[in-house]
């Protein structure tokens, strides 16, 4: 089951976190990944200890061009695409009063637009190759407010939005989109911003942000990339316009 062999699939910020992991799991199924981020250094450690069938390509999805000549480039060389993961995007911690006008532009740029750009280059590949799958990368606070995330709950609630918009419009091709919605995942963001805000106390606040889920853990990238790979897969063709939380129970369950 949920066999990705002789897929191919692009997996956006695929240099860390959840979108190694999702590398990792894709080239596991048997699909060929192409792994698109700016990191290049942690990009080709990645393929490097993956094996052949991940190639690194560098691209700033935030550069419309630079994206449409990356995707036309891979469904050239390989004659389809079937599989894109909107991973790439960013963090941003403060309420409304602390967020500046760029601050919004910043997370509009890579959260939102960047999606826009890679499905844009994508969807007439898909269409050429009979259908596909498409899935961004959401957040629970898309639909549940949480403290000091404002400007990145905006952007997420847009991806949550597009995600139905794109799944209802690309019915007739046999493309499918979905998106995944995490609480908190154990990824190099979270240790950075506990090194950032709480430098003495890293532990724990760990503890604390870990306890916040009823299971009293955090979600690991391998866990969220298996998601991932189920939506890719096509046990998953009857799924399209959904936004599945993937929360520890954080936001449905009282403890």
């Amino acid at each position: 089951m949920f066999s990705l062999k002789s897929k191919i699939a692009i997996v956006t910020g695929g240099a860390k976190g959840i979108g190694e992991a999702t590398c990792r799991a894709f080239v596991q199924q048997g699909a060929m990944v192409y792994l698109l981020d700016i990191d290049i250094v942690n990009a080709f450690r990645v393929a490097q200890d993956i094996g052949k069938r991940c190639e690194v390509l560098r691209c700033d999805v935030t550069d419309a061009g630079a994206v449409t000549s990356t995707i036309d480039q891979i469904a050239h060389n390989q004659g389809r695409l079937d599989i894109l993961v909107n991973n790439a995007g960013a963090g941003h911690i403060g309420k409304l009063d602390a967020a500046t006008e760029g601050d919004l532009d910043h997370m509009y740029t890579i959260n939102v637009k960047s999606i826009y750009f890679c499905t844009r280059a994508a969807l007439p590949h898909m269409k050429k190759s009979g259908g596909g799958s498409i899935i961004n990368l959401s957040s629970i606070v898309a639909t549940v407010g949480i403290p000091d995330r404002f400007a990145y709950s905006a952007s997420k609630g847009a991806v949550a939005a597009m995600t139905r918009s794109i799944a209802v419009d690309s019915l007739e091709d046999g493309i499918r989109c979905n998106s995944v919605a995490p609480a908190r995942v154990h990824t190099p963001f979270v240790d950075a911003y506990l090194e950032k805000y709480y430098p003495d106390t890293k532990d724990e606040m760990f503890g604390r942000l870990s306890k916040a889920q009823p299971l009293g853990r955090m979600a690991t990238p391998e866990e969220v990339a298996a998601l991932i790979c189920y939506l890719a897969s096509d046990e998953s063709a009857f799924l399209t316009g959904t936004s599945l939380p993937m929360d520890g129970g954080a936001f449905t369950l009282q403890p």
